[in-house]
């Protein structure tokens, strides 16, 4: 303890380090070796050699163009649908939720007690072609918009819908969160300058609540983009998103290089997103505190 209070300066250092280690050796480590094999060239039958092939990384983008695509399109619809489901959800939950506030909560986490690929096979039967969706769906005569041939499963709208069934949590809590932090004697204040509803949340709850929103999106967007579960239990060859591609590079075709290239062209992709998202939006509503 006596070195703790003559080295004062080097005590976050020492509660950071356990972190530090843990994310250098299952994080920085793995991703270096993913670099390394990235730029190798040659196959599984007579070995791979480190030939600074950045040729893999053309042939990426070249060849898989459309499931890079794809992929940004299906995560940026999932995160819209489920920013637009969740804010009201968490709106209640914040200022109508009352006692109810806790077991509300749970049931939003609720389905993370089940596995994602069961929560995933749930689907196929929810929107299998008897069920009440899709019978809905044509009561509705809307199955030849969001449909195929009669069918909801194995098409593109099925892949969004359960992207975003699997990470709406992943927005609504941020959203209750920020919103929870909202005083309500401002939204009052509002009202007694004569601003309605409406205004009052345009004008004080809605930018109060950014930082979730902000938060949300990204919580959602980031993992829905390299999803692939989603697609191959949905959807068809025709919806596969780049994540179903990489998959199948490492533990198919065994072409390992041709996978890795494509992991950092996605990390890179959804990290040069995420850098704009931050600059458009601004610091304020990433952090809620401005720099």
């Amino acid at each position: 303890m006596a070195i703790f209070h003559r080295h004062r300066g080097l005590t976050p250092y020492l509660l950071l380090a356990p972190g530090m280690i843990w994310l250098t050796i299952f994080f920085v480590v793995p991703l270096g070796f993913l670099a390394y094999q990235s730029l190798q060239s040659g196959s599984i039958d007579f070995g791979y050699a480190f030939t600074w092939a950045w040729g893999n990384y053309w042939h990426a983008i070249r060849d898989y163009q459309s499931y890079f695509v794809r992929s940004l399109e299906y995560a940026a619809m999932a995160t819209a649908i489920a920013l637009v489901v969740s804010y009201p959800v968490a709106y209640f939950i914040a200022f109508r939720g009352g006692r109810w506030k806790n077991l509300l909560l749970l049931l939003i986490v609720a389905p993370f007690f089940v596995t994602y690929l069961i929560r995933t096979l749930a689907w196929e039967t929810i929107l299998s072609d008897h069920g009440f969706v899709v019978r809905m769906i044509g009561h509705l005569h809307l199955l030849g918009i969001l449909g195929q041939n009669g069918h909801i499963l194995s098409t593109g709208t099925a892949v969004v819908a359960g992207i975003t069934y699997n990470f709406l949590p992943f927005m609504a809590l941020p959203l209750y969160v920020s919103l929870e932090q909202v005083d309500p004697r401002l939204i009052e204040a509002a009202e007694d300058l004569y601003a309605n509803k409406i205004r009052a949340f345009l004008r004080v709850t809605l930018p109060l609540s950014l930082p979730g929103v902000v938060a949300g999106t990204l919580l959602t967007f980031i993992p829905a983009a390299g999803d692939f579960i989603n697609a191959q239990l949905l959807g068809s060859t025709q919806t596969y998103m780049i994540g179903n591609v990489i998959q199948s590079k490492f533990l198919e075709t065994s072409d390992y290089p041709q996978a890795a290239a494509m992991s950092f062209i996605l990390m890179v992709g959804i990290i040069a997103f995420v850098a704009v998202y931050a600059f458009v939006v601004g610091t304020e509503e990433l952090t809620g505190t401005p720099v």
